[in-house]
């Protein structure tokens, strides 16, 4: 696993418990982000769960949260509007601000997005905000529930059917969506901006994004989700997204382990190969640029431990090289047997001791997938422990130094 999926819940400003999930990375998160989802949607569409969970693959912590009366937050959603999604946004800022880190960047589908462009000018430590599928005026969906809107002028209410689920819609909820708000957020965002579009998408059409990325000031950027439908049902689509998030946020983010690894990169990676160069970095307490056969990164302590925690430490360094090289061994047993290996796991921690980091048991757990009998996953096994970092820690190795 890359990380958990956290149940939370906070309060919204009028008081109701609004029910959300919190994906938080291994280690220190890169950032926090918050996701808005669609109109009449939830926190658990297909479209928010994966493009939270790509996030947090790519070490973001990423808040998705029920807007009040949808999914399993409290509230009645017949006394909602666009306003009341925007102070949810702000109450879900102001919780992570308080028990975690406030979010530098801010993300909205459909509705959600032109949410996302108006509630990110009140939330002072957003640093970029980025839009998918969204509509340049809310007002854009009153055509979903166009085929009830004489009955609502006329009545104050009227219920319709959205998604295939019954909802009851209000005139306050018509009077508040009429008021032109995004456009004008987006001009005043002074905020990088990503819009995040599909050409071919029959609810909001491209042209909302033409308007929404005329009205903003530079930096914005737009990307087409070519063949994607509104509702980013296909997997593919909404991970391809949250890549193109996470690589447009680290432009903005300040990250300091990216900007030193990309300095170290030239500096390092040529002039030494066929072994690894660990480097002392000026001004951090004890991270290493490590470059190995050229390629750098940084290794560093915990901030418990004195450190910055820009990368991981010397010892879980270790285990992953044992991980890694027992998961490449299986797999080319494999594929010279020719048998049907789907995929190979292989998980490595340290055994538990009073001294974290002197030398006792390693656990390795290998978990193998596909048509494979009892004999081939007990010989795959076998092969795990002859991987070249399993053999030069239990057959010994010696290292022989001298100061230069």
């Amino acid at each position: 696993m890359d990380g958990e999926t956290r149940k939370t819940e906070f309060k919204s400003h009028s008081g109701e418990r609004l029910a959300a999930a919190l994906e938080l990375p291994r280690g220190t998160p890169r950032a926090f982000a918050l996701f808005a989802h669609c109109f009449s949607c939830s926190k658990d569409i297909k479209a928010a769960r994966e493009i939270a969970r790509a996030l947090r693959q790519q070490g973001f912590a990423v808040l998705r949260f029920d807007f009040t009366g949808l999914g399993a937050s409290e509230g009645d959603f017949a006394n909602t509007n666009f306003s009341s999604n925007i102070e949810d946004l702000i109450s879900a800022a102001d919780y992570l601000r308080q028990d975690f880190e406030a979010p530098s960047i801010i993300i909205g589908h459909s509705l959600g997005g032109a949410a996302a462009l108006v509630a990110a000018v009140d939330i002072a430590e957003v640093k970029g905000v980025a839009v998918i599928g969204a509509p340049s005026e809310a007002a854009h969906v009153l055509a979903q529930i166009k085929h009830a809107r004489d009955e609502i002028e006329e009545k104050g209410v009227a219920d319709v059917a959205l998604g295939g689920r019954p909802f009851t819609i209000k005139k306050q909820f018509i009077d508040d969506l009429e008021q032109s708000r995004v456009k004008k957020a987006a001009a005043a965002l002074k905020k990088p901006l990503l819009i995040l579009h599909s050409p071919i998408d029959q609810i909001v059409g491209i042209e909302n994004a033409t308007e929404i990325f005329i009205a903003a000031k530079h930096p914005k950027s737009f990307v087409s989700l070519d063949r994607a439908d509104h509702l980013l049902s296909n997997t593919d689509d909404a991970r391809y997204a949250a890549e193109i998030v996470a690589v447009w946020a680290g432009r903005y983010l300040g990250e300091k382990a990216a900007e030193i690894v990309a300095a170290q990169s030239a500096r390092a990676a040529p002039e030494f190969k066929g072994g690894a160069l660990a480097r002392s970095i000026a001004g951090e307490p004890l991270a290493i640029a490590l470059s190995v056969d050229g390629h750098p990164r940084i290794i560093d302590a915990s901030k418990d431990e004195g450190g910055s925690d820009l990368g991981p430490n010397p010892t879980r360094t270790l285990e992953g090289a044992l991980a890694a090289c027992g998961a490449m061994t299986v797999k080319m047993y494999a594929r010279r047997k020719g048998w049907d290996l789907e995929s190979v796991d292989i998980r490595v921690s340290r055994a538990k001791s009073e001294d974290a980091h002197a030398p006792h048991a390693l656990e390795k757990e290998v978990r193998v997938a596909g048509v494979l009998d009892d004999a081939q996953r007990a010989r795959l096994l076998e092969i795990a422990d002859k991987c070249p970092v399993h053999r030069m820690l239990t057959e010994g190795v010696k290292v022989r130094s001298r100061i230069a």
